[in-house]
């Protein structure tokens, strides 16, 4: 008999989980940099309306998909597309989702594992002593400790037996579970650290930077980074909503789920940017233009506050909770696959798939130390790594998610019949009445959005 699936506890189980896989790096570390390269407060606005017209209706057109057939991406795409045009074809984008899960996983885990190593640098005081100069803390990030295989591989294993110990245990007793904890803490940690932000002199100028908005400076590549970042941050075209959405109960509003979803990680990305530029701002420094920033020039800002140690740690705490909300549900992706197509048990699908992730993710922890320099990560910044590392992160984020994402818009928009696409939307919710403006922009905005992020990776001007 096939393992049951499990559902999670309720709309606040679902909603925590879902707000945690879209929470993560992106968020963090990320949205700040590129917001500071893009010079505040207009592409902010561009940023937030990407994510109301291109987000959000992806995003529901995932959790839709996931919830009518109960299924894993491989299975539901085949299921719902039996009696379309292309038929058994479209199975092939959920194997697509979840080749893309696979491979962000392998090597997020690395950088995720960086926040480990620099708690305890933060706790033992030791960070704060490299701190007191700029170019100590620069060099160790990229020479000593990178070049360390034995750090690169050890707390990229130590985050992966993280993920695959709560995706083990189940979507309730182990995701949720985890989620329940980790999101209300993550909050908190934000709360405080922005309430500290504004006894700092450099809040005002924080919050001009962010609120007050400047058209001149906007560009074509602002656009479209701001269209590629919207997408990117919720954690669409890899397939983690419909897993999650497979797992939903038929009391739950979808169109209300994704609106809490993506407004949660855009506050949440927002409160990043006020502590990140009121520190910086206080200290009077230029922020480099290396997206690596958050291992060098941060630390060095911390180190002049009161409370350093406590502080720093309390900010890699924050980092690495947000990163292990996001790989939980990568790996999800992958053990669903398995579970559902495969017929494995839970148990049996996640250690053997996190197995697999953690073996294939020490191949890019160790491309790293064979790279002379580590300029940045797509994930984090425009520049990339030689190696496996970079090809990897690469491919994944600037090929299988817009791909991904531009098959999923067209095929709710344009294959799934709108009698199923509006009874799944009403289910939990009851009439929906915007539901032809989702429809005009799941058939056409939304695809002309992520098409054009395709087109420029084509052209060679990658998004990130």
């Amino acid at each position: 008999m096939p393992e049951s699936r499990g559902q999670w506890s309720g709309r606040i189980g679902f909603i925590l989980a879902a707000t945690g896989s879209a929470i993560g790096l992106g968020n963090l570390w990320k949205f700040p940099y590129i917001t500071h390269e893009n010079d505040g407060g207009a592409f902010v606005l561009v940023y937030i309306a990407a994510v109301i017209v291109v987000g959000i209706p992806i995003m529901m057109a995932e959790i839709l998909v996931g919830r009518r057939t109960q299924l894993s991406p491989v299975g539901a795409f085949r299921t719902l597309a039996q009696d379309r045009p292309g038929g058994g074809l479209w199975s092939g984008v959920g194997f697509l989702g979840v080749v893309a899960g696979f491979t962000i996983l392998s090597y997020y885990c690395v950088v995720a594992g960086w926040t480990i190593h620099y708690t305890g640098l933060a706790l033992s005081g030791r960070l704060v002593e490299m701190a007191g100069d700029a170019h100590v803390l620069q060099d160790y990030f990229g020479g000593e400790f990178l070049a360390s295989g034995k750090h690169q591989v050890g707390y990229h294993l130590l985050f992966m037996v993280l993920t695959t110990s709560a995706v083990y245990f189940g979507v309730k007793g182990g995701i949720e579970r985890v989620a329940r904890i980790l999101m209300p803490v993550l909050f908190l940690i934000l709360v405080v650290l922005v309430i500290y932000s504004t006894t700092t002199p450099g809040f005002a100028a924080a919050i001009d930077f962010l609120f007050r908005p400047d058209f001149s400076t906007l560009t074509k590549g602002s656009v479209l980074e701001a269209l590629g970042h919207a997408f990117f941050t919720l954690s669409l075209g890899m397939g983690a909503m419909l897993t999650y959405g497979s797992y939903m109960g038929r009391d739950i509003s979808i169109p209300r789920a994704a609106l809490q979803i993506s407004a949660l990680d855009t506050v949440i990305a927002l409160m990043a940017c006020v502590i990140m530029f009121s520190i910086i701002n206080s200290a009077n420094i230029e922020v480099s233009k290396s997206s690596t920033i958050l291992f060098t020039t941060i630390p060095t800002v911390f180190a002049k506050l009161p409370g350093a140690n406590l502080i720093t740690a309390m900010f890699y705490i924050l980092i690495g909770f947000a990163a292990l909300t996001s790989t939980i549900s990568l790996l999800e992706v992958v053990s669903s696959f398995a579970i559902d197509e495969l017929g494995w048990s839970r148990r049996r699908a996640t250690v053997t798939m996190g197995t697999a992730i953690a073996i294939f993710g020490v191949l890019n922890a160790l491309s790293l130390g064979a790279s002379s320099t580590l300029s940045a990560v797509n994930l984090i910044g425009r520049e990339s790594t030689a190696g496996i590392f970079g090809t990897m992160d690469y491919l994944a984020s600037n090929w299988f998610l817009p791909v991904g994402g531009l098959l999923i818009a067209l095929f709710a928009g344009w294959v799934l019949g709108v009698r199923a696409s509006r009874e799944e939307l009403e289910t939990g919710h009851g009439e929906v009445s915007g539901f032809q403006v989702w429809r005009f922009l799941i058939r056409f905005v939304a695809p002309l959005a992520v098409g054009a992020i395709i087109v420029s990776v084509i052209l060679g001007k990658e998004y990130q």
